[in-house]
């Protein structure tokens, strides 16, 4: 019965040291993704003229901070009392990511149908954007099913705030579609001020340390 149970316990750690690491992996293939991104999406910003695509630029950089978090947590597993504190921890600061996120978009959103400020069309940023809503999604569910097996509710806001760039991508791509096509300046930063409720919702959420309903702490 001892060695059933050791075995049962060994297959256990193994089994969760394999989802720590395809963790570490997606996070930092998103760390990387998002640098390139942002690189790109505020060259195409300047050449543009877009608030848009600068506010773009700036989520990527947020989502850094937020992926960075994460790897910290990964890197902490092993040690229970680590992962515990690291658990809090990661799930506040990506959470604060949100809000810091959900108030920028608000701002520039706001900012943008103030002006009326019609930015040139960009094939950058077109295909920036584009390729945001491709890859995005694929990463965005791969983390959540790690941070689903591993219960971690900061791993899961931060696979949820992979999953918003993908929405922030799409609002992106039809704003800068639109306004080369048909002139319509102001699709994008209203589609985007609209979604802040909902950024917002889910940073106070992490923030409070509210588990999602898979997950717990």
């Amino acid at each position: 019965m001892h060695d059933v149970t050791t075995r049962t316990d060994i297959g256990a750690q193994q089994a969760r040291r394999e989802l720590v690491r395809r963790g570490l992996l997606l996070t930092w293939l998103t760390l990387v993704y998002n640098l390139g991104e942002a690189g790109l999406s505020l060259t195409a910003s300047v050449m543009a003229g877009s608030v848009a695509l600068m506010a773009f630029g700036v989520d990527s950089t947020i989502e850094m901070l937020a992926s960075s978090a994460a790897l910290w947590r990964l890197y902490s597993d092993a040690d229970q009392v680590r992962r515990e504190r690291s658990e809090r921890v990661a799930l506040r600061i990506i959470g604060s990511s949100f809000l810091v996120l959900a108030a920028y978009v608000a701002y520039q959103s706001i900012r943008v149908l103030w002006q009326a400020a019609a930015p040139e069309e960009s094939t950058l940023g077109i295909v920036v954007a584009a390729a945001a809503v491709i890859v995005m999604p694929v990463l965005a569910r791969a983390k959540t099913r790690v941070a689903l097996a591993m219960r971690s509710g900061a791993l899961h806001a931060e696979a949820k705030q992979t999953m918003l760039c993908t929405y922030l991508s799409a609002i992106l791509l039809g704003g800068l579609v639109l306004n080369a096509t048909l002139g319509w300046w102001w699709a994008d930063p209203l589609a985007a001020l609209i979604m802040t409720p909902i950024i917002a919702h889910e940073g106070w959420d992490a923030v409070r340390g509210l588990p999602c309903p898979c997950c717990d702490h």
